[in-house]
């Protein structure tokens, strides 16, 4: 039983918000998944830029409370190039025992309520 690592549990977060802003008809212009390297998704939608910071945030953490300063950094960027920004922290843990660390190969559960625009 091998334990996913903080980057594999970073781009299934990323997979889980690619897929959503894939089905609401974001355009991806750049995806960056690279730990701390912000944001990971620069979409547009609607002839809209769109920055968007993904999180995997550990369980029993609250997914939807993001970093206040690194929003505040990425939005002051954003705003150079008139683009709307988001926060989408996801909450994966281990389906069995969510104190327990999430398995590859193992069944996960999600905790993610969507965008948060900034």
């Amino acid at each position: 039983m091998k334990e996913l690592t903080e980057q594999e549990l970073h781009n299934l977060a990323m997979n889980i918000v690619g897929k959503e802003l894939e089905a609401e008809g974001f355009e991806f212009m750049g995806v960056n998944s690279k730990l701390r390297k912000n944001p990971q998704f620069v979409c547009l939608k609607d002839k809209e830029l769109h920055f968007i910071v993904v999180r995997n945030i550990p369980y029993p953490e609250n997914p939807s409370e993001y970093d206040k300063d690194l929003m505040a950094t990425v939005k002051e960027h954003a705003l150079k190039f008139e683009a709307r920004t988001y926060y989408a922290g996801v909450g994966i843990s281990n389906a069995a025992n969510r104190d327990h660390p999430v398995l590859l190969n193992q069944e996960y559960m999600v905790h993610y309520e969507g965008l948060i625009e900034i």
